[in-house]
């Protein structure tokens, strides 16, 4: 018997990727956005089968998110913004509904969610992480659509392989 190994996979040919941007901290979402638009591209993404909108907040990603993954047009989203820690809690509430629903669209449709969502304390934080966190959701976002797809190839061998009386070799 030998294990099955799928490696990281980072081709963005003929993938779909949609964007949801929060507009809240309107300086970051811009920067983050740019970073994996140009991250997108550069792996493969054509740039017609890339889909960017934008929210007032962070709070509103996942509804929109989960609208763009009813479609089934798209093979992963990434959800972009920033919150800012202030003086009261609602950094912690905001920061934490936000994730919570981007995983929870993520997990209940199927669809891979890429999520560059900052939670920083201040806004020279945010600054200092917006490209590499725009760069490495993008290279999340082909790296699990692939993964997904192959999973998926994966499991159709071994539902033939079965039909086939022949499932103890895959």
């Amino acid at each position: 018997m030998s294990i099955d190994y799928i490696p990281p996979d980072l081709d963005g040919e003929g993938l779909r990727i949609g964007l949801v941007q929060a507009r809240f901290n309107e300086y970051a979402g811009h920067a983050l956005a740019s970073a994996c638009i140009a991250e997108l591209v550069s792996l493969g993404v054509d740039e017609d089968d890339i889909t960017h909108v934008t929210v007032p907040g962070a709070l509103e990603v996942p509804l929109a998110l989960a609208k763009l993954a009813h479609t089934e047009d798209f093979d992963a989203l990434v959800a972009i913004g920033a919150v800012v820690r202030g003086e009261t809690y609602h950094f912690e509430v905001v920061s934490n509904e936000s994730a919570a629903g981007i995983r929870r669209v993520s997990l209940d449709t199927g669809v891979p969610i890429a999520n560059a969502i900052l939670t920083c304390d201040t806004d020279e934080q945010v600054r200092a992480r917006v490209t590499d966190k725009g760069r490495d959701a993008a290279r999340v976002a082909v790296e699990m659509a692939n993964l997904l797809w192959a999973l998926d190839e994966a499991g159709e061998v071994a539902d033939v392989e079965a039909a086939l009386g022949r499932d103890d070799e895959v």
